[in-house]
This record gives structure tokens, C-alpha cells and sequence, in this order.
């Protein structure tokens, strides 16, 4: 069988990829798309697979609006770490649905519904079709729409020697980038390489939190412990608790000040 993910994290990707080989399912890797512009092209030039596992939130955007642009006709299992409102509409409608962080054992648990729902399919071809209907995809873009504030990410999964460790965002002082790689950095000075670059990590963070102060540097305000003037039009940046400052670019200070005003 083929299987396609949207997921724009790239640990949980991979770490969904070996889920699937241990299953057995699929004699290659599945493909892995990290935006809904992507998985648009991706879903024009190739056929229909035959099982999606789709997050929620992409790099750009709400998946929701991929389903209103693109018939998919393949059931869909969700791997979201929203656990209000979409559970519901989920259930309601037979979607299978995997609250992130999830098991091998839950995900198992899915495929295996999956496995019964295509066995029933084809043994009754004038069966409805599992896939997504436009009214479903209404009401779940609808559901995602009522939040009066968008939603950020609250999390990382980041991928250490012994195993993948879940760091808060909250406790993320700063996120840097380093010779290609970006950090997470927390109030002790403990740095956490992260997937994406700069830019897309501060597409997902809200910027009511986190700040720009250079072209490598976003800061957590709750971090802050005071802003100095430096030469150059430039600002020190000094932490709570921490020997780190950070220097804003002469570009950037004013979009700085700005922001530290809210």
C-alpha cells in the first residue's frame, strides 16, 4: 500500500516513518510533505495513495485548506496535538485521529481500523466512501476557525543520544542559528538543536512571546531581564539568570523596540 505524510515537524516525521516500517505496511519509505503548497503539487502529479497520515498544522498553514482545494479520495488518519473541538467532529464522522505524543501501539491501533474499514470497502463496492466530503472539511476548518487566537506550537520533540526529549516552549529562552543548524536554547544555557530553519521556527512561534533581534536570533520576553543602548543604533539584550546578551542589528532595533512595547 502507499502512504503519504503531512507533517511539518521533521523528528515526528521520522520517527513516523520507522512507526510504519514496523508495521510492515508499504514496501517503501512514505513520503514526507511539510507544507500544504507541496502536498498540492505533490497530490496533482501522482496518484491517490491509499492512506494518509496528516498533521494538522503545516509550515504554511492549516491543512484544512489543502482538502478544500484537492479532492483527496483516501481515508485520513490525523496525527494532531489538538485535543478539543476536532476530536469530536473525528468521531462523529468515523476519522481516525492520533493525539500527539502517541505510541507505536496507538498508531498500530489506527492502521489496524484502517485495515477493516478498506477490507469492508472492497467487499462492498457501493459502500460511501470513507474519504473526506466537503461538508466534513467545512465543519472541521470551521471548528479550527473559532479559536479566537491562532494557534502555536507549545512544544519540540528534539532528538538526543538517548531518545527524543520534549522541550516546553516555555522554557526556551532564545532560539539561535548556528552554522546552519538552529538551536533551542533554555535559561541555563542549554542549547537543543531543533529542525527548520530561522524563519520557519518563528512562523510557528507566537510573536507575542518571541521577538527577531538580529537575522539568527529570536528571544523569549519572559526571558528578558533588561535592554541596554550599545553603539550603532544597537541594543544589549541581558537575560534573567544567564551570562548570555544578545545584540540586536542596526536594522532590526527599531522593529525591537516596537515589539518589547507590545
Amino acid at each position: 500500500m502507499t502512504i503519504l505524510i503531512l507533517e511539518d515537524e521533521e523528528p515526528a516525521a521520522r520517527q513516523l516513518q520507522q512507526q510504519l516500517a514496523r508495521t510492515g505496511l508499504g514496501a517503501t519509505v512514505p513520503p514526507v510533505l511539510r507544507s500544504v503548497e507541496k502536498a498540492l503539487v505533490w497530490l496533482q502529479v501522482n496518484p491517490m495513495p491509499d492512506l494518509i497520515l496528516s498533521d494538522i498544522e503545516l509550515l504554511d498553514g492549516n491543512v484544512f485548506s489543502l482538502y478544500e482545494q484537492f479532492p483527496v479520495s483516501c481515508p485520513i488518519i490525523f496525527t494532531t496535538a489538538y485535543d478539543q473541538f476536532l476530536l469530536a467532529a473525528f468521531r462523529g464522522n468515523g476519522i481516525a485521529y492520533l493525539l500527539k505524543p502517541f505510541s507505536f501501539e496507538q498508531l498500530q491501533g489506527a492502521l489496524d481500523k484502517y485495515q477493516l474499514l478498506r477490507r469492508s470497502l472492497t467487499a462492498a463496492p457501493a459502500a460511501t466512501s470513507a474519504s473526506l466530503s466537503a461538508e466534513v472539511v467545512r465543519e472541521l476548518h470551521q471548528v479550527l476557525r473559532q479559536g479566537s487566537q491562532p494557534q502555536y506550537k507549545q512544544r519540540f520533540s528534539v532528538r538526543m543520544p538517548s531518545g527524543l526529549y520534549i522541550l516546553q516552549v516555555a522554557e526556551v529562552a532564545y532560539v539561535q542559528a548556528d552554522e546552519g543548524v538552529t538551536f533551542a536554547v533554555d535559561g541555563i544555557g542549554k542549547r537543543y538543536p531543533l529542525s527548520g530553519t530561522l524563519t520557519e521556527l518563528e512562523r510557528q512561534l507566537d510573536p507575542a512571546r518571541f521577538g527577531r533581534i538580529n537575522r539568527s536570533e529570536l528571544v523569549n520576553i519572559a526571558f528578558i531581564d533588561r535592554v541596554e543602548s550599545y553603539f550603532n543604533n544597537r541594543l544589549v539584550v541581558k537575560l534573567r539568570g544567564s551570562a548570555a546578551m544578545l545584540t540586536t542589528s542596526a536594522a532590526q532595533t527599531p522593529e525591537f523596540r516596537r515589539w518589547l512595547e507590545g
